[in-house]
């Protein structure tokens, strides 16, 4: 009797048994589903696909909700180059390149971007001025879509879910990413390369890293915006000295990286230029070395401790000082990046906050793993960071600022106008160009180029017209038929040239609300005037 029991329980586990070979075919049916099911769920980016659409469609609904203008360069340094290289005509300079890229401190490599969309809207003639401002906008608010993936990915697999939930949302929730993500400014690219870099970087524990990829996306960062490479010094060292293998990290990795990458900017700028530029070693030299970006401001050393980062992070600051102690001892390099990033650009006398944009991605981390940590009052926490968040959000993207836009509904129209002509009378680059308004229109500004000679006693065209703006417009109008038909000028200004205004016959055609705080030459709203001559 023992013996037949015997027999039967080895047959029953006989891999050739019918039990046996049905259990591993079940087992096998379910392996199959779920990586057929992994495939199918995760996308390209490697998170469900509905995720990633969701993430993508929030940016996007953030990019229509930001309807103001924060700075010059999110149109001069990028769609009015792309819009140069695309439309301008032989017989009419329908764009306008300003004097950085006279010298050579600008590249080429990020304005393609646009102006092979631009390329392509003209080849279908669709080229319509709505296209030509938001279509660049809802590309960048898709690439800043993907980062956000990207930043919870990378958390899910470093730690787990919950911390990179947490992470997730503290990203969402950042009134100034919110403020900046979607506008087509250097440092917003810079700070989507920086963090899809992140993702491969080789932290300790990775499971995702990857050298070249890494390697590629700070070296693409690094030629849209030389002083990228500040945030990634402290990363790139730490990265050296952990590789086992450093000679094959050079050969391999960072050597054909940066030939690829430098020889394609390189190309670029040749074709542009029309000669050999190395438009980052012109950007280092002008702005660290020679600092002469002091002409546009300069700030004390510690403004972006006490002032630039503060406003940034926001609310999110006491999560971060929490976060910063109660995670992980391997994310102590990420810190110090953030640090050694505040301390480098405090010794540059000019500062700005979308300088130090690029590392809120990282303060998000130790933001996440302060809220994973909580246990009470996570709900009230949570209630306060989107509410403290929200309303900055809503009135910097929807009414702080936005009236430089709105005039150019109104600059638009005097494309169906013959003859028409605008000066515009603010401070220089205060509104977009032909980006905004695609016709060749005759138009005219206030130019404050810097004077890299002897910047210590030159004083810019904008400069001398805000000493005596009639004495300004009397030297410059001297024969009225060189009248402009029409004016733009913030309100602060329309007080001090009320006699020039009505000696010529110019009447106000439109007004648009633009700042509830108006400072100095910045009035609270944004006048047109036309010449009436009837």
């Amino acid at each position: 009797m023992e013996k037949i029991r015997s027999r039967a329980l080895s047959a029953f586990r006989t891999p050739g048994s019918t039990r046996s070979v049905q259990l591993r075919k079940r087992k096998s049916k379910l392996y199959s589903r779920d990586t057929r099911g992994a495939s199918i769920g995760e996308g390209l980016f490697g998170e469900n696909v509905v995720f990633v659409l969701l993430t993508i469609a929030f940016r996007i609904l953030n990019c229509f909700m930001v309807q103001t203008s924060f700075v010059p360069d999110e149109y001069w340094q990028s769609l009015e180059v792309a819009h140069n290289m695309t439309f301008k005509y032989p017989l009419f300079n329908y764009g306008y390149l300003t004097w950085e890229w006279n010298e050579g401190l600008r590249g080429f490599t990020y304005p393609l971007l646009f102006a092979s969309v631009y390329k392509g809207l003209d080849w279908i003639g669709k080229d319509e001025v709505v296209f030509l401002i938001w279509i660049p906008r809802l590309i960048q608010a898709v690439v800043s879509g993907l980062a956000d993936v990207r930043l919870y990915s990378l958390m899910k697999r470093l730690e787990n879910k919950n911390v990179a939930k947490w992470v997730y949302f503290c990203q969402l929730c950042s009134w100034f990413t919110w403020y900046c993500c979607t506008r087509t400014l250097t440092n917003t690219m810079e700070a989507v390369l920086g963090t899809l870099a992140l993702y491969s970087f080789p932290l300790e524990g990775s499971p995702t890293k990857s050298s070249t990829k890494y390697l590629l996306f700070v070296a693409l960062a690094f030629l849209i915006r030389p002083t990228a490479i500040i945030l990634w010094i402290p990363l790139l060292v730490y990265h050296f000295f952990k590789e086992t293998k450093k000679l094959d990290l050079v050969v391999q990795h960072c050597l054909p990286v940066g030939l690829f990458t430098f020889g394609t900017s390189l190309i670029i700028d040749r074709i542009f230029f029309g000669k050999w530029t190395f438009v980052q070693w012109n950007f280092l030299k002008f702005n660290v070395l020679q600092n002469i970006g002091s002409f546009y401001g300069s700030h004390p050393w510690h403004w972006y401790i006490s002032q630039g980062f503060p406003v940034i992070i926001g609310t999110h600051l006491p999560f971060f000082v929490h976060g910063t102690v109660v995670a992980p001892r391997r994310y102590r390099v990420l810190l110090v990046a953030i640090a050694w990033t505040l301390l480098i650009y405090s010794f540059l006398s000019h500062k700005e906050f979308r300088f130090i944009y690029p590392v809120l991605p990282l303060c998000m981390i130790f933001c996440g793993f302060s809220f994973s940590h909580f246990k009470r009052w996570k709900k009230t926490f949570v209630g306060l960071l989107v509410i403290s968040n929200l309303l900055p959000a809503l009135y910097t993207g929807l009414v702080h600022q936005r009236g430089a836009l709105d005039i150019m509904s109104n600059i638009q129209q005097l494309c169906n106008k013959e003859n028409s002509s605008l000066l515009v009378l603010m401070p220089c680059h205060s509104i977009p160009h032909y980006s905004h308004v695609h016709c060749p229109l005759k138009m005219n500004f206030l130019e404050c180029p810097p004077n890299i000679g002897d910047p210590d006693t030159y004083v810019d065209e904008a400069e001398l017209f805000y000493v005596s703006p009639i004495a300004w417009l009397k030297a410059e109008f001297y024969d009225t038929s060189r009248l402009p038909t029409h004016l733009v000028m913030f309100s602060a200004l329309e007080k001090e040239i009320s006699t020039f205004l009505t000696t010529n016959s110019y009447v106000r055609k439109a007004s648009v609300f633009h700042t509830h705080v108006p400072d100095g030459r910045i009035g609270s709203h944004i006048y047109m005037y036309e010449r009436d001559l009837k």
